[in-house]
């Protein structure tokens, strides 16, 4: 049997705290979602003046972040370069920028959504996020 680690509530709250602290000094209204490695929600928060549609959205990224254990960007520009047949793929429905996993010695744990911004400053709250729970730089 394998031993793994595992993301923790204290440890989605710290990445949201510190995601939400990004966003405030921009003065970007988002949503933030941080999952566990299944791209189970264990903590979100939708910052006043952000899109309805962003709570969806940053959940998704979230969750296919953590399912595909990589960035999300990577996913969209896969899409973008021609493999469109990705876009197929069941279950798995944040194929934009903004989602970043969380990796601990080379193990997903969860991951962390964002949505509400320009998908470059998506990913920038998103690694502020993991980098709170990590203490590595995204």
């Amino acid at each position: 049997m394998n031993s793994k680690q595992v993301m923790t509530s204290e440890d989605a709250f710290k990445a949201l705290q510190a995601a939400q602290q990004e966003a405030q000094a921009h003065q970007w209204a988002v949503s933030i979602a941080v999952c566990d490695d299944g791209g189970h929600l264990l903590g979100f928060t939708r910052m006043p003046g952000a899109n309805i549609a962003s709570a969806t959205i940053s959940q998704a990224k979230a969750t296919t972040a953590a399912q595909m254990k990589r960035e999300t960007k990577g996913i969209e520009d896969m899409v973008n370069g021609g493999r469109t047949a990705f876009l197929s793929v069941p279950k798995l429905e944040g194929l934009l920028e903004g989602g970043v996993p969380v990796m601990v010695d080379g193990q997903c744990v969860g991951a962390v959504g964002v949505s509400g911004v320009k998908p470059g400053e998506d990913a920038q709250i998103a690694k502020a996020g993991v980098q709170a729970v990590t203490g590595d730089l995204a």
